[in-house]
């Protein structure tokens, strides 16, 4: 796993996290809802956050696909000509 994974990985976890707190807050302060609400919101939080990992783990990254070698070759002959 590359490091800008994890960092994606970590950032959706707290924003989720964030989302089902403020979500958890609005249900208990100002909307009233049955007890069960709660248990589907937390699901439906946790479902989200593993839906939107997996979709971004299946994204191709097209730096993978270029060869570091030749990606440097063509900076410098960019540099070179200006």
């Amino acid at each position: 796993m590359k490091k800008k994974d994890v960092i994606f990985i970590m950032g959706l976890s707290i924003l989720m996290g964030v989302i089902w707190i403020v979500g958890e807050l609005v249900m208990g302060l100002w909307i009233a809802v049955i007890p069960k609400a709660h248990i589907f919101w937390f699901v439906l939080i946790v479902c989200l956050t593993i839906g939107i990992s997996v979709w971004h783990s299946l994204i191709e990254d097209e730096s993978d696909l270029q060869d570091p070698k030749r990606v440097k070759y063509e900076r410098k002959k960019k540099k070179h000509k200006k």
